[in-house]
This record gives C-alpha cells, sequence and structure tokens, in this order.
C-alpha cells in the first residue's frame, strides 16, 4: 500500500498556509460623540497645471458638466485654487473681462506653456457654484503685493459702490461672492518664495492686515504652513504670526514624494514598492500628530486648524505624457491610501478641519481622468463617494490594535479605521486593509450602541495596481459588501485583503 505521509503533509501545509492568510482581531467603538469632522476635510484642490483646468474642467469656452455631475454626486465641500506653486506668479486681473481681450501670459512653473486666461476668478466662482461648493482661493504674496490681494478680496466681497466692484458687476456679476477662505501664499519655504519661517511670518502680518472682512463676508485666513515633517516652521510661523487674524495654518504632504524623476510608477509596480508606498502614507498619522502638538502650545484651546491643503500620492508622470503636466494613472494602491489617509483626517478632527486633495483632474491623484470628450472615475473617486457619509457627523473613538503587514522584514499596521455618527443617528464605520494576502476579520464590540440593519460598500481588486482605462473603465469601482453581520457582542466583519470597506448601521 502506498504511503499517504507526503499527501497528509500537504493537507498540514495547505492548512498553515489557510492560518496564515486569515486572522482575527478585537475593536471596540464607544457611542460618545466626539468633534464633528468637518465637511471640508473632503476638499479637493484645482491648480492651473497641466490638464487640470484646460480639457478637464473648461474647454474653450465652456464647463464640462460631466465632470461636473461627477464631482457633485461625491459632495465635494470646498475646491482651492489657482495654486499651488502657480499662485505665487498669478495675477488675478490679467483673467478677468471679455476673453478675447484677457493677458496672455507663461506658466514658469508647469511646462512653459502658454496661458490665455481664459478660466479666471468668474469662471473658478462659476465652477465653484455649479459643485455646491465653497472656494479656497490662494492669493500671491511670491510675485504679488499686499494691494493686489487686498483689490482682489474688495472685487470678490464688497456689495458696495467703488471702482472694483463696479468692475465687477461690469463683468457680469451683480452681487458678490463673499468668499471666505483665503490662503495668504504657498510654500512659501520653496516656490513660494525660498523665505525663512521668520521673514514668512512678518509677511503674513503684513499682507493679513489688508485683508478686510467686508459686510457678509467673514474671512477665514490660511497661513503658508510646513513641507512635510519641518516641524521649525510649524513651530516659527506659530510664534511670530498674528494669531487671532489667523483661522489656519497649512502643511503639505505627498505619499512618495522624492526626487522629481525617481518616484516611481503609477501602474508598474510590485509589492517592494507597494510596501514602500504604504510606509510612506500611514507617516501622515506621526506628521499630523508633531504638527498638531506644536500647535497646542500656541492655541492649547484648538481655536486654529490644520489645513492640509495638498496631500495625495505622486508618483512619476505617465510615459509619452508631458513630465510637467504631472499627469498619472490612479491604481486600486492610490484608494487604499486615499481611505487610510482620510482615516487618519477623521480621527484628527479637532485639530484636521480642511484638507484638499492633490488633484482633482487629470493630474497626481486625480478622481477624474479625461481624454477629449472621455471621462472615467479613478478608485480614488469611489473612496471619496464612499466616505461622503462621514461630514459633519460626529466622530467616534475606534479602539483596537492592528494586526502587522509584514514585508522583507518589515511591519506596519495592515487595518486602519474610523467611525461617525450622522445627524439621523446612523453609525458609519471605515476600514482598510491594506495588507495584500490577508482575510481580517473585525469582531468589533459596540457597548450601547443598537442596530438592526448593516448595509455596507466594498472596494477591492485582484491587483493593487489594477487601473480603470478608457476601455475598461469599470475595473475598480464599489460594490454591495455582504461580509459585515450582527453578532452577540456586536459586529463581525471580514475585510478581504487590498480592501476598503464602509459599514452603515441604522436602528
Amino acid at each position: 500500500m502506498k504511503s499517504s505521509w507526503p499527501f497528509l503533509v500537504f493537507l498540514f501545509l495547505l492548512s498553515g498556509i489557510q492560518v496564515f492568510s486569515q486572522t482575527a482581531i478585537e475593536l471596540s467603538i464607544k457611542d460618545t460623540s466626539g468633534p464633528v469632522i468637518s465637511r471640508n476635510v473632503y476638499g479637493h484642490f484645482s491648480e492651473d497645471l497641466g490638464r487640470c483646468i484646460y480639457d478637464g474642467f473648461w474647454t474653450g469656452d465652456r464647463m464640462r458638466m460631466d465632470v461636473v455631475e461627477a464631482l457633485r454626486k461625491i459632495k465635494v465641500p470646498v475646491l482651492r485654487w489657482p495654486g499651488g506653486c502657480y499662485a505665487d506668479q498669478y495675477h488675478w486681473r490679467d483673467a478677468i473681462g471679455p476673453r478675447d481681450q484677457r493677458k496672455k501670459t507663461v506658466n514658469t512653473t508647469w511646462g512653459m506653456v502658454t496661458e490665455d486666461n481664459s478660466f479666471g476668478t468668474h469662471e473658478f466662482l462659476e465652477l465653484c457654484d455649479l459643485l455646491g461648493c465653497q472656494p479656497y482661493i490662494a492669493g500671491n504674496v511670491g510675485t504679488g503685493t499686499p494691494e493686489e490681494m487686498e483689490s482682489w478680496l474688495e472685487y470678490l466681497n464688497f456689495d458696495g459702490k467703488s471702482t472694483l466692484a463696479d468692475m465687477r458687476r461690469k463683468n457680469g456679476r451683480e452681487k458678490p461672492w463673499n468668499v471666505s477662505f483665503w490662503g495668504v501664499g504657498n510654500e512659501s519655504w520653496g516656490c513660494g518664495g525660498s523665505m525663512t519661517p521668520e521673514y514668512y511670518a512678518g509677511e503674513y502680518n503684513r499682507y493679513s492686515e489688508f485683508c478686510k472682512n467686508y459686510p457678509g463676508s467673514q474671512l477665514r485666513l490660511i497661513a503658508s504652513g510646513a513641507n512635510s515633517d519641518d516641524y521649525n516652521w510649524t513651530d516659527k510661523v506659530m510664534k511670530n504670526i498674528v494669531r487671532n487674524r489667523t483661522w489656519g495654518i497649512s502643511m503639505h504632504y505627498y505619499t512618495l514624494a522624492g526626487p522629481w524623476e525617481h518616484k516611481g510608477s503609477a501602474t508598474q509596480f510590485g509589492e517592494d514598492d507597494y510596501f514602500k508606498a504604504m510606509v510612506s502614507c500611514l507617516k501622515m498619522e506621526e506628521i499630523v500628530s508633531k504638527h498638531s502638538a506644536i500647535m497646542d502650545k500656541y492655541d492649547p484651546k484648538k481655536r486654529m486648524a490644520l489645513v492640509v491643503d495638498e496631500w495625495g500620492i505622486w508618483t512619476d508622470a505617465e510615459p509619452g505624457s508631458k513630465p510637467g503636466f504631472l499627469y498619472q494613472q490612479n491604481s486600486l494602491r492610490d484608494a487604499l491610501i486615499a481611505g487610510s489617509t482620510l482615516n487618519i483626517f477623521n480621527n484628527h478632527t479637532d485639530r484636521v478641519k480642511m484638507a484638499n486633495l492633490a488633484q482633482t483632474v487629470n493630474v497626481l491623484q486625480a478622481l477624474v481622468l479625461t481624454d477629449k470628450d472621455k471621462m472615467l472615475l479613478t478608485p480614488t473617486y469611489y473612496i471619496f463617494d464612499m466616505y461622503k457619509v462621514h461630514q459633519d457627523a460626529h466622530s467616534l473613538a475606534v479602539h483596537f490594535t492592528s494586526p502587522q503587514y509584514v514585508h522583507d522584514g518589515q511591519k506596519i499596521a495592515a487595518v486602519n479605521a474610523s467611525a461617525s455618527r450622522d445627524s439621523s443617528g446612523a453609525i458609519h464605520i471605515s476600514f482598510v486593509n491594506i495588507d495584500p494576502s490577508k482575510k481580517i476579520t473585525i469582531n468589533a464590540a459596540l457597548p450601547g450602541i443598537a442596530f438592526s440593519t448593516i448595509h455596507g460598500q466594498i472596494l477591492t481588486s485582484s491587483k493593487f495596481n489594477d487601473i480603470n482605462t478608457f476601455d475598461q473603465p469599470d475595473k475598480v469601482k464599489t460594490a454591495g459588501f455582504n461580509g459585515a453581520k450582527k453578532t452577540s457582542a456586536g459586529l463581525s466583519v471580514e475585510l478581504p485583503p487590498m480592501s476598503v470597506v464602509v459599514v452603515e448601521l441604522q436602528k
């Protein structure tokens, strides 16, 4: 009789693989309302860069309504413009009045292309009206003057009789827009002027002195903040600016930020690069925590906001595209980065009151890609669609110890999560499992939380570099999720590898 020992060994090894590919963790959520998750945490950023505005939102002389409708669906709350680095070379008077009479300039920051200024102040604010969102305008401190910023504010916000208000009316807008969010410069440590923090704080104080609250418009001024983990910048600016004129201070952080041409491909990557990107993404937790701690020193009552007004993954530009246009594809990896980052922001909503993904269309971690009259939604778009339930909901504290995602001897947390209760009483929990090979079961204790129905959505795919293309626009998109069930203790959720899940609990 032939020995069965090899077959038994095979079964043992197979069972070991199955055990290794699954793990379970305990999680608890208490129904104690925390700070409100501001809708503006789910904001976006559209710079005059590459094909974000032109061929993205704007085609010749009209708005792209297919793009507008897609963004309306995810309830974009706030949109930042005109930069970015471009803001500090942008002069608003160049782009008002009849389009055929507007000044032609050169975008020396992004690609040395001619800017015809057919998309300017009026067009941007029309776009915000169509989206139903608030505008966030970045003012020019690098090559501008306090007078230029002061005049722009008057043009935008004054309802009385003045030369600038009359100019606005002549250009087709009778009533003021009452723009509230206003950035005083951008990346003033770099492309915005290569300033020291002490020098910038002086410039901020000078410019902000001339930014006035016109009747009906309460300004929320945002100081130009740090690059990534430059904590000295935050400390010196917080120490020296006039804080009672300041609504917030910004911070920029990009996953995989590095040498200009060596960030890695958006689509052609293996697990080494995948893991590296996840390590980089999850560093946002440390960076937000440390900047918040510095702000606490000067602002212990948390009156000022930390505004992460540029974030996302920055890879090499797609082969065949103009490097200065920063066009990159968008994969499942990027969706996992978006979900993880938004969970971090949700859990720091006592400080993080606004954030702006870079960027909305055709640039960096875009929500939408276009090709002439065609349009597709990226995996990242679907994350914002799933997570919109957290907007203006009360945050709930989530307690758990994540299992580790181990690769090549390095370890990072495999699971991250956030939770909130909305105005109707529904609870939403968003989970991200970044482990590419393990299913992870969440056993959630929910003391004091009563619910009778469970609904869920999931975003996943078979490979972490799967993308949507114009030939296959629906390869990575949301689907209904049935991996959650009620238990005697609360809730059990099975997270597939490389997945984002949002669960809704209702009475």
